[in-house]
């Protein structure tokens, strides 16, 4: 039950603001933002297990365990580790900018609630129908590199579209078996990719210091030859600089997807605490598995190496040192973390849409629950995007893994800068409101964090594509920047249509449908003492 929490007991983290409360008259007379509570059925099935694991690791795919060999290809060690340490920086201000939003009003739809109500509701409708989209193109990609990955097996491409046929019923079956089977999926998956990724950095360690069996002490031997960074379009420094803009693509993709702690928060028990929670992990997931990963593969294997970009250098790492079975063993769990990964993207896809219905900006049959809460018309049209999949059995996986990493990371990029937007607003209508939010986590970073994320957000987008004005190609032109006009029509369209507009600081909404710290079960934030360094997001 959702209460005006203007007239709520004292222990509300919301204190009465000095400006009236927004009527809702003026949210109906904008034509625009329609959260319909009484549509809202998916139950709180997430525990706070289910939403740290999904933090650390559900998100921990194909990006890092395949595309890394791309970018070290692209840049050399040394240009990886510079490109994953700037990404970083723009996803970790971002995480901060999502946290304290979801963290304020853990509502169905969230990303795209928060930007319909405190944004504009366009923008809200193009965001939703984009991040449905991001989510929706992301589960045939995670296959694609899947059966990629069993090639190292088996590659007979005959058998691909078996392959692709097994791992589209198993996401079937865990999705429609309703929230609980998939939380508990992902802590399994998650686990695999926490022993995994600490496998690797330990025993490539172990490789680089001569442990190997052939007792090679590599070091950083790769790093002289064939050198720190490599060039890529031209030659020289120039060479040097544009294969470190290429590289942002693949990186941006392979760092995506932690909006999921948002999404999920409508689904989980006491989901202000776990969100706050969740994101202490953030900063962990990006240096221990991002950038440790990236330089014990920069140390292992040259950037020069033939065919590396459609290879996972984990794997090839392991086998150039001379170690028989643990390649095998490795290439099965970043299967597992493959499918993991599509497994995340169906809930993502189906929950956008159903977060879109509840706010009337889709069709009212995503609203369509199970007794259990489960909006399982939504999941079944979500699913159904990883039967494009399939077009693996007539163009190579590297192809086509390539083009839906293009279209999925300018929807994330899109994603980001509208999210920072949106808290910029957020931030400042609060100020406005006199609104001080107690027991509820606010960086010190902030605003300065998400202005940041916004710039960089937008340079990543213009640039997402530069390669095609060196080796032009349309179907990678239209892969790159395909998503801006789509989401500017999508933009334009619904503001014409339904007349909306962009309201003042002073009259975002910050009351109606927000529930209480008691409601969600949250009160215990408020006797909370919060370190110097959590205050600052670092921990």
């Amino acid at each position: 039950m959702a209460v005006d929490l203007q007239a709520s007991a004292p222990s509300s983290p919301f204190p009465s603001p000095p400006l009236s409360p927004v009527p809702e008259k003026i949210l109906a007379d904008n034509n625009a933002f329609q959260y319909q509570g009484d549509l809202d059925k998916v139950k709180r099935q997430l525990g706070r297990q289910h939403i740290q694991m999904i933090a650390i690791a559900g998100c921990i795919g194909t990006g890092l365990f395949f595309g890394l060999g791309e970018i070290l290809a692209l840049t050399g060690p040394l240009g990886a580790l510079l490109v994953y340490l700037h990404v970083s920086t723009v996803v970790y201000a971002t995480i901060m900018s999502i946290g304290e939003m979801g963290a304020f009003a853990p509502i169905s739809g969230s990303v795209i609630h928060y930007v319909a109500r405190w944004l504009d509701p366009a923008a809200g409708f193009a965001l939703g129908w984009n991040y449905c989209y991001y989510a929706a193109i992301a589960i045939p990609l995670e296959i694609t590199a899947l059966t990629a990955f069993v090639s190292f097996w088996d590659s007979n491409p005959n058998h691909t579209a078996i392959y692709v046929a097994a791992t589209v019923v198993g996401l079937f079956i865990i999705n429609l078996f309703g929230v609980r089977w998939f939380g508990n999926s992902e802590i399994l998956f998650a686990t695999l990719k926490i022993l995994l990724a600490i496998t690797l950095i330990v025993g490539g360690l172990v490789i680089s210091l001569g442990g190997g069996p052939n007792h090679d002490r590599i070091g950083f031997r790769y790093w002289k030859d064939p050198g720190p960074m490599v060039s890529t379009l031209e030659p020289g420094a120039t060479g040097r600089f544009l294969g470190l803009l290429v590289a942002i693509v693949p990186a941006a993709y392979s760092v995506s997807g932690f909006e999921l702690i948002a999404i999920g928060a409508a689904e989980s028990v006491q989901p202000r605490t776990n969100i706050i929670r969740a994101m202490k992990f953030v900063i962990f997931r990006l240096v221990f598995f991002y950038l440790c990963s990236v330089i014990i593969v920069g140390m292992l294997i040259p950037s020069n190496y033939p065919d590396l970009s459609s290879l996972s250098p984990f794997v090839l790492a392991f086998e150039l040192a001379g170690v028989k079975v643990l390649p095998s063993i490795i290439n099965a769990i970043i299967i597992s973390s493959a499918y993991s990964s599509a497994n995340t993207c169906v809930f993502t896809a189906s929950r956008i849409l159903y977060g879109l219905a509840v706010q009337k900006q889709g069709p009212k049959i995503f609203t369509t629950c199970t007794k259990s809460g489960l909006p399982w018309v939504a999941v079944v049209v979500a699913g159904m995007f990883s039967l494009l999949a399939f077009m693996t059995v007539s163009t190579g996986a590297s192809t086509v893994f390539n083009w839906f990493v293009s279209l999925s990371t300018m929807c994330g990029l899109i994603g980001w800068t509208v999210i920072n937007i949106t808290y910029l607003r957020y931030y400042y209508g609060l100020k406005l409101h006199g609104i001080v939010p107690r027991g509820i986590y606010r960086s010190p970073l902030q605003p300065y964090a998400a202005m940041w994320a916004v710039f960089w957000s937008i340079f990543y987008i213009l640039i997402s594509g530069i390669s095609v004005f060196w080796t032009f190609s349309a179907s990678s032109f239209i892969a790159s920047y395909i998503n801006l006009p789509v989401i500017l029509c999508l933009y334009v369209g619904y503001k014409v249509y339904h007349k909306t507009k962009m309201q003042p600081l002073a009259e975002l909404d910050f009351i109606s449908h927000i529930p209480t710290l008691e409601e969600t079960g949250d009160e215990a934030l408020l006797l909370e003492k919060v370190p110097l360094l959590q205050q600052m997001g670092i921990v």
